[in-house]
């Protein structure tokens, strides 16, 4: 039986860490000012209800799959910017060496490796859900596998 994949986080404020700074580039990347320190405070805060208020979705403070659905960008190799940056965040979470360096940089650049850091992760969760397309683009199935955790230890 092929798998699913892992539900889109709720987070709020007070929430640190995984997937906050990610978060917080997608609103960086949607025009908002915020700071990428991973920590969703109240100017996280203020900036989640001011995109929730745009997009015309439930003003809570509260980051669901509606929010989320509504935040994440379409990025592929080419792409640069904040968005691409949440990306490399992910992969960065999951980097088990605690050495940054030896990671995938967050550079804000989609070249080569991300490609195919992006490519690597689609493949690994293609193997349980099949439906998960192998493409190197991070659509709204990648982004949710990423910030929900899959294939992190």
């Amino acid at each position: 039986m092929a798998g699913t994949l892992s539900p889109w986080p709720q987070i709020r404020q007070g929430a640190k860490e995984h997937p906050v700074p990610t978060l917080q580039y997608l609103l960086r990347a949607r025009g908002k000012t915020v700071t990428v320190d991973g920590e969703f405070g109240p100017k996280t805060d203020a900036a989640v209800r001011a995109f929730q208020q745009d997009k015309g979705l439930a003003v809570d403070g509260i980051f669901g799959p509606n929010t989320w659905g509504a935040l994440v960008v379409e990025v592929k190799q080419g792409a640069q910017g904040d968005a691409v940056r949440g990306v490399q965040e992910e992969f960065q979470f999951r980097n088990l060496s605690d050495d940054p360096s030896k990671g995938l940089a967050v550079d804000g650049i989609f070249g080569p490796k991300t490609d195919a850091a992006v490519r690597g992760f689609q493949s690994a969760i293609h193997a349980d859900v099949p439906s998960m397309a192998v493409d190197g683009i991070v659509g709204p199935m990648t982004w949710q596998a990423l910030v929900s955790g899959m294939l992190s230890f």
